[in-house]
């Protein structure tokens, strides 16, 4: 188990390729003059908002209704204690239609156009199985303190083409299935931009696309399949093996199974009235923590400080090994220990899982002290069980079948059903749920070509969508592009991070500013502030971070494969005394 999650020597030649683009980037080379590089798209240039009430009589987009277009004063939206400034709040549907089983289906959506507009337009990618509108307050994912909308954006946030009503089983109807992977953002994308230049006497000058989890999906799909629509990607723990990632699930959970105790049971998190297994009982809090302890033994000092942040993360994975490193038990289980068994289990799950005849169902998970969060124990114990199955049966494989059942599945056989069609789902579940040819993307020539650009980040303790996936994709992306991925694209690892946000992490960061910056200025972006969410952060406290840590902790996020170290002088706890090398 341990060789799977040894270092790649495909790092080092992209490590040589990236630190070749950051040196002229450092040199001032000129983006587009002699380096073969992209030309810097112009800034965009904002506007006033023209009308607002009017727009629900007078705007018109086939197969679209407006049903309500009102002005929001300032104030009358908060995020994060900041009262967002005037703007339209438009809400309506495309493509309503009688779904061939019977429900009613349209792709619901809402636009903020403020009233002081940036030129700028912001396509919301939201989280999970979508199904609901959520407020186009242009979420960056992360834990920010600030969204698009508070920057000046027009906003645009959507349900993918079903309501919570018909989740998951809309998935059993063939049209919301491929909304929901990838139609309603394209059908989206076009309408939007009318209903700005109607709003606004002119376009958007820039457009970007972003979000997290299944929203980072939607913006890494959108960079392949749209990629003359938007010119820069805010691609958050892109999920865009989705399938792979839950059928991993099932897999662990049958393993974790026979080490929880024997007829222990919690409440389903989408039912109150029904329980499912406690499978949290398999490698409780305290013995998540005693792993934390043993990466950080073993990785913390890698980049040069004992900081209770395992910075240098591939270096981890390959010094740390779960059975030689985590203390073994002698006696009873107490916590500070892991059983022979549970050392197995882990070290198979952090594997990403193999079928009987050892083809791997997802990528490996990083070994980070994150494990020690309650988002990751979520996902392995809680969400394995109740969530994951529905999507599988329903939304992931062709034809659908009822929600699978994790205790008798067949794994093996679920795989190969991912990649399957049949006359009435003609796309498989990996097919509309991924970017095309992510396998060998060089279908993202042309988008940098015209200057487009991809900021990814992920938390390296992610426990559904592995951070370990998101790199070997920036791998790739660098072998189809010639060793010139920094041109376009720069991942951002964000340390002891959960799914999205949590974990022991500095985990509030704004990465759009610097995408912007990056795409209409040309700067691109190397290291970027992340702050922990202490007492009193308008955000919302992290409870999850070590007594140790000063509240306002911060530090840079380091585009890969530079690591964050200390330079040896300065506080410890401030960004400003690490550099990215």
């Amino acid at each position: 188990m341990k060789k799977a999650q040894r270092r790649d020597p495909r790092t080092t030649r992209l490590g040589l390729s990236l630190g070749l683009g950051l040196l002229l980037t450092a040199c001032g080379t000129s983006p587009g003059t002699g380096t073969g590089a992209p030309a810097t798209l112009t800034p965009a240039v904002g506007a006033s908002l023209r009308q607002c009430d009017t727009l629900a009589s007078e705007f018109r987009f086939d197969q679209t209704t407006i049903d309500s277009a009102a002005p929001v004063a300032a104030g009358g939206l908060v995020l994060a204690g900041q009262p967002v400034a005037a703007h339209c709040l438009v809400k309506g549907q495309m493509h309503k239609r009688k779904g061939s089983d019977g429900r009613d289906y349209a792709i619901g959506f809402e636009m903020r156009l403020p009233q002081a507009w940036n030129g700028r337009f912001y396509h919301q990618g939201n989280g999970g199985l979508d199904g609901a509108v959520r407020p186009a307050e242009g979420a960056l994912g992360g834990g920010p303190l600030t969204g698009a909308l508070v920057q000046g954006f027009a906003v645009i946030s959507s349900d993918a083409g079903h309501t919570g009503a018909q989740t998951p089983y809309f998935g059993l109807e063939p049209q919301a299935r491929l909304d929901y992977g990838y139609q309603a953002v394209a059908k989206l994308t076009p309408m939007a931009k009318a209903l700005i230049a109607s709003a606004y006497g002119k376009g958007p000058d820039r457009s970007y696309i972003g979000g997290c989890s299944n929203g980072g999906r939607h913006a890494l799909v959108a960079a392949s399949r749209l990629g003359d629509q938007y010119d820069g990607y805010l691609i958050g723990a892109p999920g865009y093996r989705l399938p792979n990632a839950a059928l991993a699930q099932l897999w662990g959970a049958q393993r974790w199974t026979p080490l929880a105790t024997p007829g222990a049971t919690v409440k389903h998190p989408l039912n109150p009235n029904a329980n499912i297994p406690d499978l949290a009982s398999a490698l409780t809090a305290p013995e998540r923590q005693s792993v934390a302890r043993a990466v950080l033994n073993r990785c913390d000092a890698l980049d040069g400080l004992r900081d209770g942040l395992v910075q240098a993360t591939q270096a981890c994975q390959a010094a740390f090994d779960v059975v030689r490193d985590v203390p073994a038990c002698s006696g009873a289980r107490d916590g500070t220990c892991l059983t022979p068994a549970q050392k197995d289990t882990l070290a198979q799950v952090q594997a990403g899982g193999k079928t009987a005849n050892g083809q791997a169902i997802y990528s490996a998970f990083p070994h980070d002290t994150g494990i020690a969060g309650n988002n990751w124990a979520t996902w392995k114990f809680v969400n394995a069980v109740a969530l994951d199955p529905l999507s599988v049966g329903t939304v992931f494989t062709a034809p659908p079948a009822a929600p699978v059942n994790v205790a008798s599945a067949n794994i093996d056989a679920l795989l190969p059903a991912l990649s399957t069609t049949s006359d009435t789902y003609r796309e498989s579940g990996l097919s509309l749920m991924g970017p095309p040819g992510h396998e060998k993307p060089d279908n993202l020539l042309p988008l940098r070509a015209r200057g487009a650009k991809l900021v990814l980040y992920h938390g390296v303790s992610d426990a559904i969508f592995s951070a370990e996936d998101t790199r070997q994709w920036v791998e790739r992306v660098n072998r189809s592009q010639g060793g010139k991925a920094a041109d376009f694209v720069r991942y951002f690892p964000v340390p002891g991070m959960n799914h999205c946000s949590g974990g022991p992490a500095t985990d509030q960061f704004d990465l759009l500013g610097p995408l912007v910056k990056w795409v209409e200025q040309g700067v691109a972006p190397q290291a970027v502030t992340a702050s922990a969410r202490g007492a009193g952060n308008a955000g919302g406290a992290n409870p999850e971070l070590p007594a140790d840590w000063s509240a306002t902790r911060s530090r840079p996020l380091c585009a890969y494969p530079t690591v964050a170290q200390y330079t040896g002088t300065g506080p410890v706890e401030t960004a400003s005394s690490f550099s990215c090398r």
